[in-house]
């Protein structure tokens, strides 16, 4: 259930949670789609494995991940010693819920002749179902180890996937999985946009359809979108990926405008991420505070979706969080 937030009238809640930090030996993670309060005293900003690689790096005894469940789930596998707390175990992934086990059990059971290439926004258990994890900014690496003859099936996110194979020719089986934010952007909309800011290139996520992914000049991951916006000459930039992310940018590029494209009728929050707005600085205090909820993984389960995990890292370990997939 969604954490109900006691009254915290009177209490500082940035200092306590300062304090609870050293108290805890805790380290904070943020995504970059987590608010900017969130992002500002987070101690490390990134992708979601490039986060749960740093967390297993450090000496921290606890982690507090301000991202969503699948995410801290990541963190826990990799770092299994450690406490992982969530601040709201309802932040969920609409990719995550469009996979469920027993369905991709069955789906692989299916088709034998396939090996199972599947996105990190899953759960624990479709990645103990899985032979290759894959992120945005490893899946293009990864799948040209992958020799053409053999049979693939890309889940959840079957726009990901759709690009994968369009840019690679490489024919793949796709689990016909969304990310709600990404699929909600307007193509009119976004034309409306160009419109308006002429010259001003458009930088998209792999999880965005079709017809927003052909009016982008870059298409790569959270990082990658992140390093194009301090590369990219001129002074305006249309990003089509959750907005939070802007926050970043305009911190590291002041003198730069960072537009948001547009979802529905260019009037709604659309492009929000639902999951990652239910994390708030008072749930993350109350979290640190009583060291709950915490993240836990029947440890067999642990050790089958950490060999899908291993496997990305073997095949691609010095691109994950580097944007690799790059202009199109």
């Amino acid at each position: 259930m969604t954490v109900q937030t006691e009254n915290l009238s009177g209490i500082d809640i940035r200092a306590e949670i300062e304090r609870l930090r050293k108290e805890r030996n805790a380290v904070i993670l943020a995504h970059y789609y987590q608010k900017p309060e969130i992002q500002d005293l987070a101690d490390y900003i990134g992708d979601s494995l490039e986060l749960s690689r740093k967390a297993a790096e450090t000496d921290a005894e606890v982690i507090a991940f301000c991202g969503v469940k699948f995410m801290a789930e990541t963190a826990k596998i990799l770092a299994p010693e450690k406490t992982v707390i969530l601040p709201d175990l309802d932040a969920g992934c609409s990719l995550e819920d469009s996979c469920p086990p027993e369905k991709f059990a069955a789906f692989r059971a299916a088709h034998p002749d396939h090996i199972a290439l599947t996105y990190i926004n899953c759960s624990t258990e479709v990645k103990a179902l899985s032979d290759i994890i894959v992120t945005s900014s490893s899946a293009e690496v990864i799948l040209s180890q992958i020799p053409p003859e053999q049979k693939i099936i890309f889940g959840p996110d079957r726009h990901l996937g759709g690009y994968l194979s369009r840019k690679f020719g490489r024919d793949m089986l796709l689990w016909p999985g969304v990310c709600i934010v990404h699929e909600a952007f307007s193509e009119t909309e976004l034309l409306k946009l160009k419109a308006q800011h002429p010259g001003a290139p458009v930088a998209a996520h792999p999880e965005c359809p079709p017809h927003i992914i052909d009016h982008a000049d870059y298409v790569g991951s959270t990082s990658g979108i992140l390093n194009y916006a301090k590369a990219f000459e001129g002074d305006t930039l249309i990003v089509a990926t959750e907005p939070h992310i802007i926050h970043q940018m305009e911190l590291a590029l002041p003198g730069k405008t960072f537009i948001g494209a547009p979802g529905a009728d260019g009037q709604c929050a659309c492009n929000i991420c639902p999951y990652m707005a239910l994390n708030t600085l008072e749930k993350l205090y109350l979290a640190l505070r009583d060291l709950k909820p915490q993240v836990h993984i029947e440890e067999g389960l642990r050790l089958e979706a950490k060999k899908s995990l291993d496997k990305m890292l073997e095949m691609a370990g010095g691109t994950v969080g580097k944007g690799d997939l790059g202009a199109r």
